[in-house]
């Protein structure tokens, strides 16, 4: 005698952001539909400032997520400015390039989390492979940004995230998560040098790393910091 076990698909594929968010793991990665409430107030807002207008069909504001881990926020930024611009940009394949390579930026805070938000943003980890959906990215990074930053140790501490020299004071085969974004006296200058000439953003969102152990003070850091336009 033979069964055949009871098996059912769901309406859809879950998104695997959502799947990663749930994971157990060192990084706290945010859920789409978190990032989607915070992007809903952020219209909001914008809507409240700028005498109604709509954020999602302005192709001039610029958006800067200084610490992409999964590109949960880029990703959702993206869609729905591909929606809202439909009707000034009408051909899909340039406004999808105007939007990946002129009004979306992020700084990755490791380099496996960069990879990742690039495969969600760019759907390939290549910003400028053959099968990446922005087509006129000169490097691999496109607009989300990572390179391995070093603390800046006095005593004990580093001087910029008050993170513990006897814990992040490792190898270069290992994390130290210095984050690019605050480690520098100069915010301008580091974004400027992070992206090309003078940037100007609009918009910086993002979930900061506050679960960071030993003391570390990104989340007050990337507060003040994020109001220096």
């Amino acid at each position: 005698m033979t069964g055949q076990a009871r098996f059912a698909l769901r309406g859809r594929n879950p998104d695997v952001l959502t799947c990663i968010a749930n994971l157990s793991n060192d990084e706290v990665f945010t859920p789409p539909e978190f990032a989607n409430r915070m992007l809903d107030t952020l219209a909001e807002a914008w809507a409240a400032d700028n005498n109604g207008a709509n954020i999602w069909g302005d192709s001039s504001v610029k958006f800067l997520d200084p610490c992409t881990k999964s590109g949960v926020f880029l990703r959702e930024i993206t869609s729905r400015l591909n929606k809202g611009l439909a009707d000034e940009i009408p051909n899909l394949e340039v406004r999808v390039n105007h939007i990946l390579t002129k009004q979306v930026f992020g700084i990755g805070i490791t380099h496996l989390t960069s990879l990742l938000a690039r495969r969600s943003v760019y759907c390939t980890k290549h910003a400028k492979g053959k099968h990446s959906i922005a087509k006129s990215f000169a490097s691999d990074n496109g607009n989300i940004w990572f390179e391995r930053m070093e603390h800046v140790w006095v005593n004990t501490k580093c001087k910029f995230c008050n993170a513990p020299r006897s814990i992040l004071d490792r190898d270069v085969e290992l994390e130290n998560y210095a984050y690019a974004f605050i480690h520098s006296n100069d915010i301008k200058a580091r974004i400027a040098e992070l992206f090309g000439g003078t940037m100007q953003f609009d918009v910086i969102i993002g979930n900061p790393p506050y679960q960071m152990k030993g003391g570390g003070r990104w989340y007050e850091r990337f507060f003040h910091l994020s109001t220096i336009r």
